[in-house]
């Protein structure tokens, strides 16, 4: 057999296994889900943004409170999504006068009201004077086989028969003790969302902003309930408050500079801590001798405690002696124990008046100090 004979043969048996394959094909579509985007990973408010835009609603982002010092108040809302717990009193007193003058201010009760203490621990939500506690838990608990319907919150709107439903966490409730609310939603056990005027402004306190979020956003009328408290203005976000300090920014975005950075301080104190000059020798092993010992105690205490400390301790282990050797020399004036000493020691009257006659109170010359030492001396020893 020829060789194109071959090649026709075999591009023959090719063709009719393609369109054997190809009748037997069935075509189907799959969707392949990649998860969020890197946006929307970031962004957990993303998906709000989009829906805000698409009403016609200008919206931005803002990374701390430090955008109200340029953000009018009048035709905006600020939207406080996330934690306030660094928030200062300064900053309370300037964001409520900024909703004084016209703004509009939604925030998400953060502690729960203490009655020990009366304050919760957020400054912003105890200067409203809105209470946050836990749900009172239903009496009759679900059956384990039925399935549980979820506690909306409910909202009715005026000219608006039908009321919109709403997926707040049912396990916290707003109180208001004072009753300035101007309406509320509220589920089957609790309160989740106030409204009340200030000034010129409006704040609208909320439970919790998670029906918000990327993956609830679309339930339910949670966006829609987002539009309607944000209807005719421009809305800000402020949803991560909590700067990074600088430390942090650096071990994320420049591990390596940083790990150079330390190894070079490393260096630079182990270069500064390398010795300097020959080794001392050690010590000798020597033991000194007790008259060494002696002479730097004595010189300690000249040094510390002064002449007259050593004088004094002279005259009393002369006096001690003198009153073992005759006994009730304690109880003889000073001119009787001088005759006692005088016939104990045999030592002229002079000499002993000198040894235990009232210390001068200047310092005495190293001759002086000498001559008193050995006069004392010589008393002790004669006892």
């Amino acid at each position: 057999m020829n060789r194109p004979l071959l090649w026709l043969l075999l591009a023959s048996l090719l063709g009719a296994g393609g369109l054997y394959a190809w009748s037997k094909a069935i075509p189907y579509d799959e969707v392949v889900d990649h998860g969020p985007s890197p946006e929307a990973l970031a962004n957990p408010y993303l998906a709000a943004e989009h829906f805000l835009r698409q009403q016609g609603l200008t919206v931005e982002q803002a990374n701390s409170l430090e955008r109200l010092g340029s953000l009018p108040a009048t035709g905006n809302s600020l939207l406080l999504l996330g934690a306030r717990s660094n928030m200062s009193p300064r900053q309370v007193e300037h964001l409520l006068a900024w909703v004084r003058s016209g703004g509009h201010l939604l925030l998400v009760a953060e502690a729960l009201w203490d009655e020990e203490t009366g304050k919760s621990g957020d400054l912003l939500l105890d200067r409203l004077q809105i209470h946050q506690s836990l749900s009172d838990k239903p009496e009759e608990p679900t059956p384990a086989r039925q399935k549980k319907a979820p506690d909306l919150t409910k909202l009715y709107v005026d000219n608006e028969t039908a009321a919109a439903y709403f997926s707040f966490d049912t396990d916290f409730n707003l109180i208001d003790p004072k009753h300035l609310a101007q309406f509320s939603a509220n589920s089957a056990r609790s309160s989740h969302l106030m409204q009340l005027n200030l000034g010129n402004g409006k704040v609208t306190v909320i439970t919790d902003s998670d029906l918000w979020k990327n993956p609830a956003i679309g339930k339910y009328d949670n966006a829609w309930l987002l539009w309607y408290l944000s209807q005719g203005t421009a809305v800000t976000l402020l949803f991560n408050s909590d700067v990074d300090d600088l430390f942090t920014l650096l071990l994320r975005y420049f591990p390596q500079a940083l790990v150079a950075l330390i190894s070079l301080l490393a260096l630079g104190l182990w270069r500064a801590g390398m010795r300097q000059g020959p080794i001392q020798p050690p010590a000798p092993k020597a033991r000194r001798q007790l008259l060494e010992h002696l002479k730097a105690s004595a010189d300690f205490l000249l040094r510390h405690s002064g002449q007259g400390t050593l004088l004094q301790a002279l005259q009393r282990d002369i006096l001690r002696t003198a009153r073992q050797r005759h006994p009730g020399f304690e109880h003889l004036d000073n001119t009787e124990q001088w005759r006692v000493l005088e016939h104990l020691t045999r030592q002229p009257s002079h000499v002993i008046s000198q040894a235990l006659g009232p210390l001068p109170a200047k310092r005495l010359s190293s001759a002086d100090f000498s001559r008193q030492v050995a006069c004392l001396q010589t008393l002790r020893n004669a006892l």
